[in-house]
């Protein structure tokens, strides 16, 4: 005789299998929206301490009139705007406006590009691992959402930040983490905010891509893990991961080669649900980065997700060091910047034909090691 066992749902579980929220459509509309294919991210989020050091590599004083000045250049450049959906933004972004008085909020809707904001704090170090750490920020994050909503934000971002090592990431830092970026993934939904998911393997280190693609994989599995069970709207979310690749101490592969080993990692982890990757640049050069997303639109095999980009460096540097502080130097400042959205866009598509290869300063590396925004 065959036993038939029965097992029973809890009723409040069997009734919340994800969000269903009053924010549920807005935030579908949203996410589907910044991963529509062609489009991008562009990251301009960066702490006043680290934009100071962007600044300072130009002779740039670290003042809010020359931040101001440096985000309004970008969010006005001709014709750039049409390849992103959407931008993230420091705190005092959010609140800045242009030279002219305009919100940058305003500036950012009429060219059809969503307004995002950093709501985490930095990362802290995790107590009984050896140097790995955690990101703090869920203290009051509720009520900073409601406030950035009302402000016009309609997306968040929140960096984990894992390294490898001998012995990392451990178990401890991948779960903490993981459990980190949920829980701040349905705070967000809760406020209106589509989370975009970050959990970031640093490029640190001498190992080979084989070794980038297992932790990947592992740390991917376990932040799907955690936003299943803190019941989190996968439709109205983005993943921002880093790119499979080799270690920053090893030897490059092909852009093919990194393209099917991200692919495949994303394939095994990343469920159909979730609209779009936008994947960080990582300390590659503006090139490279390009190129490797390039590589993985071109791939022939099973994408249920858009992949594109959400890149700061690697849309800004070599903008950066055109225009040198120098107001006279703002309109081929934005042409530098025109020609690496329009790149990433073609990227997106598959269609990049490498013609943005001779752009100043596109090839450099733009590897920081420890890289803390």
């Amino acid at each position: 005789m065959l036993s038939v066992f029965c097992f029973i749902i809890p009723q409040a579980l069997a009734e919340m299998s994800c969000f269903e929220g009053k924010y549920r459509d807005e935030l579908i509309a949203n996410a589907a929206y910044i991963a529509t294919p062609g489009k991008g991210i562009l990251a301009a989020d960066e702490s006043t301490g680290t934009i100071g050091k962007r600044l300072a590599s130009i002779n740039v004083e670290n003042i809010e009139t020359n931040r101001r000045q440096l985000r309004e250049f970008l969010f006005t450049a001709p014709n750039a705007v049409q390849y992103l959906s959407g931008a993230i933004l420091f705190e005092e972004t959010l609140y800045q406006k242009t030279a002219a008085g305009k919100p940058f909020v305003d500036v950012l809707n009429e060219g059809g590009v969503l307004p995002g904001i950093k709501v985490d704090k930095g990362t802290v170090d995790l107590a009984g691992t050896k140097g790995e750490t955690t990101t703090q920020g869920l203290d009051g994050l509720a009520q900073r959402c409601q406030q950035y909503y009302k402000a016009g934000a309609r997306f968040a971002k929140w960096r984990a930040v894992l390294k490898i090592g001998t012995t990392e990431p451990s178990p401890l830092a991948i779960q903490e983490n993981a459990n980190g970026l949920a829980r701040y993934a349905i705070i967000c939904q809760e406020n209106g905010l589509v989370p975009i998911v970050e959990p970031e393997i640093l490029v640190d280190g001498s190992h080979d891509i084989e070794t980038c693609a297992a932790v990947t994989e592992r740390v991917l599995a376990a932040c799907y893990k955690a936003l299943n069970d803190h019941h989190v709207l996968l439709e109205g979310t983005l993943l921002k991961p880093n790119m499979v690749t080799p270690g920053s101490d090893s030897p490059k592969v092909a852009p093919e080669v990194i393209a099917e080993y991200t692919v495949k990692a994303l394939q095994r982890t990343v469920p159909p649900a979730v609209p779009g990757i936008m994947f960080l640049s990582g300390g590659q050069s503006e090139e490279e980065a390009t190129l490797n997303l390039n590589a993985m639109n071109k791939l022939q095999t099973k994408k249920p997700w858009t992949l594109s980009f959400s890149f700061g460096r690697a849309l800004q540097a070599s903008t950066l060091k055109t225009w040198a502080g120098k107001d006279e130097n703002i309109p081929v400042a934005q042409a530098a910047f025109l020609s690496r959205c329009k790149a990433n866009s073609e990227a997106t598509l598959g269609k990049y034909a490498g013609d943005s290869a001779k752009g100043s300063g596109v090839s450099e590396s733009l590897h920081v090691k420890d890289y803390k925004y």
